[in-house]
């Protein structure tokens, strides 16, 4: 990821993650309400999980970006691009946000920005998303996208928030079908 990379919204900021970020990032992902709809997050999340997190989101050519509220100067979820194939135009991704920070639109805010990022700076023509089944609030604000629903990967994950193994629901979200 260009590490200058910087999505700005009314109320957000999306930019790489910094050191800084850490107990930001343990605030929100250290609560079973959030990780338990995360394939990769554990819980506890500890102090190492977001410092070896940041460092990986450093080291590698990533678009991971830490969602920061302007109001607060402070990280209060993250979002990213993953698996790009610009040959194919495509990538994958996923977003949390932190619990105390639920139903004020900061979520929608964000992944709406990165879907603009995604279709017009990176000139992707497909992105590709993932939610567990019991997390209809996801799903939802894929749909409100034009997302599409398209298949489910069966037993995909072990859930390292609640150790759950759950089916994977996919929906898709081609250019000419995004509702801006």
């Amino acid at each position: 990821m260009n590490k200058d990379v910087i999505i700005e919204t009314d109320r957000l900021i999306l930019r790489q993650y910094r050191l800084e970020d850490v107990d930001d990032i343990v605030e929100g992902l250290n609560n079973l309400n959030v990780s338990k709809w995360l394939a990769g997050a554990p819980y506890p999340y500890t102090k190492e999980d977001a410092l070896k997190f940041i460092n990986t989101s450093l080291d590698n050519n990533l678009y991971n970006f830490a969602i920061e509220l302007k109001s607060e100067n402070k990280v209060i979820g993250g979002t990213q691009l993953t698996n790009i194939d610009i040959h194919n135009g495509t990538a994958g991704g996923g977003i949390w946000i932190s619990e105390k920070y639920w139903g004020k639109g900061y979520g929608t805010e964000a992944f709406g920005a990165r879907i603009k990022y995604a279709f017009e700076v990176l000139g992707l023509r497909r992105l590709e998303n993932g939610y567990f089944k019991e997390n209809e609030k996801s799903h939802k604000m894929q749909l409100r996208f034009g997302y599409k629903d398209e298949g489910i990967r069966r037993k995909k994950f072990v859930s390292k928030g609640s150790g759950k193994i759950e089916d994977e629901y996919i929906t898709g979200l081609l250019k000419d079908e995004w509702i801006k």
